[in-house]
């Protein structure tokens, strides 16, 4: 879990006092899951296996080298697997699957903000067979062009293999582009590309053509062209007691958003279509603007969502004011 040293922080602390059942943001169709297994307290990453429909690859951040395979009809997990031939995790927070049939784990956490002296990214071939076993996993050394910096999210192209990390700033984060092809014998160095608000975890869609990005309160998806960030728009999104992950379903018609916490729900947002013609991410109206990391999450049919996350902001700034006082004293 991370230190909270920011009023979003803080507000997420408090968030499961005054946000709406879960149930609640996954009425549109009555799905999602909860995580059961009692081993996933720190749901950091989720993604849609690419081998086994309906299974969803997840982990904890502070953990062993493992991640672990969950049936989404069940919340079950079939099958725990072991990275054999890596180093010891650091902070795991990000999970993606690629068109190459591999699971890429971003070990990428870095709350002392450049405090550490190493970023991995471990890959694996998806297993043909959904069992616990020990797979040979090959580690990638990470740089940042312009410095070291904390990071939650990473995301790898479904189409061109190329893989994305977006940094996790109060202020506003980057978008990083690694290498063509990541090399297992030298350095990845990762150039920024563009501006992205406060980010936990990220997504493109499974045909390449947009990537939606989540924070603690909020969700945005962009419009991918050339490689880069285009048009963005708000994607409906449930306030959750610490939002930490974002995926695709393997069909692309909805989003799965989860969060920390032993027994955590995994939301279902259905993706609605835009006025384009395109499937866009849960709706929400067209813009230009990159967003704000403590923006509320949008509306419910009822407009609770968006007070609720009033609430928790308000909730987190007492909480700050009461510290505050508590020290002066």
């Amino acid at each position: 879990m991370r230190p909270l040293r920011s009023l979003a922080g803080l507000a997420a602390a408090v968030v499961l006092l005054v946000s709406p059942p879960a149930a609640s943001a996954a009425a549109d169709d009555g799905s999602g899951f909860t995580l059961k297994d009692s081993r996933i307290t720190e749901s950091s990453g989720l993604a849609a296996s690419r081998a086994h429909p309906g299974i969803y690859w997840t982990h904890n951040d502070q953990d062993t080298p493992r991640v672990f395979a969950v049936d989404s009809a069940t919340g079950e997990t079939v099958a725990t697997i072991t990275l054999r031939g890596v180093g010891t995790p650091r902070d795991m927070e990000a999970v993606s699957v690629g068109a190459d049939g591999h699971v890429y784990v971003g070990d990428i956490g870095d709350n002392l903000d450049g405090g550490w002296d190493h970023v991995w990214i471990y890959r694996f071939p998806e297993p043909e067979r959904l069992r616990d076993q020990t797979v040979a996993a090959t580690q990638f050394d990470v740089e940042y062009a312009d410095g070291p910096r904390n990071a939650e999210a990473l995301m790898v192209h479904p189409v061109t293999g190329r893989v994305y990390i977006a940094s996790k700033n109060e202020d506003g984060g980057g978008l990083y582009e690694g290498p063509e092809k990541l090399n297992a014998k030298g350095t990845n160095v990762f150039r920024r590309i563009g501006e992205v608000p406060w980010v936990t975890d990220g997504a493109f869609s499974p045909d390449g053509r947009e990537l939606t990005l989540r924070s603690y309160f909020s969700a945005r998806a962009w419009a991918w062209e050339n490689g880069r960030l285009g048009a963005d728009h708000r994607v409906r999104a449930p306030i959750q007691g610490q939002s930490e992950s974002v995926t695709y379903t393997l069909d692309g018609k909805a989003l799965l958003i989860g969060t920390e916490g032993e027994q955590s729900e995994v939301v279902r947002v259905e993706v609605e279509s835009r006025e384009d013609g395109r499937e866009g991410a849960g709706g929400g109206d067209a813009g230009s603007g990159a967003g704000d990391g403590a923006e509320a999450a949008g509306e419910d049919d009822e407009g609770r969502v968006t007070t609720y996350g009033l609430l928790v902001l308000g909730g987190g700034a007492l909480l700050v004011l009461a510290l505050r006082r508590r020290r002066g004293a």
